[in-house]
């Protein structure tokens, strides 16, 4: 199981990496963060769209919360200008932090219910794993993103965790 120390040093790790990661495509054209590159969803922009997506819809389901249904193809549509996404990017990183600020220890060992559209059926499980998969989401496809930025010529810094500024 994790711990709430852990929840609120994965909180600040995604934002230091969301701030590492936009500020370098910042870097980059418009047409360059939307060029399709190969990765699974495709470019810069669609997979960082649906990382914000993915994260609130998680959110949604921690703080249960309602958050729109869309599909996972429709997730990468969601933020159309760079602007917008790396706005609401920064925001919800702020509300993650909160979040993760607020954790009670008891919370965190329980179980989580939740219908998954995914599934088509009601799920549960300990919420602690879905937290970690929240995070783990989070990290694999800031690596695909990383991948592009370097294929397009843009070095991001640092994404080692014990480096992760408290």
């Amino acid at each position: 199981m994790i711990s709430v120390d852990y929840v609120r040093r994965m909180a600040r790790y995604n934002r230091w990496q969301n701030e590492n990661l936009y500020g370098a495509a910042d870097q980059l054209s418009d047409e360059a963060r939307r060029q399709e590159r190969g990765a699974f969803f495709g470019s810069i922009q669609k997979t960082f769209s649906h990382v914000l997506w993915a994260d609130h819809y998680w959110m949604s389901r921690l703080r249960d919360t309602p958050w729109p249904s869309m599909t996972i193809a429709e997730s990468t549509t969601l933020y159309g200008d760079w602007t917008s996404l790396k706005s609401e990017r920064q925001a919800f990183d702020g509300e993650i932090m909160h979040w993760a600020d607020g954790l009670d220890p008891e919370w965190l060992a329980a179980d989580h219910h939740y219908f998954s559209p995914t599934l088509g059926r009601e799920t549960s499980g300990p919420r602690w794993m879905y937290i970690s998969h929240f995070f783990n989401h989070q990290t694999h496809h800031r690596g695909q993103v990383h991948c592009m930025l370097t294929q397009a010529g843009v070095r991001p810094a640092d994404t080692d965790l014990p480096q992760t500024p408290v």
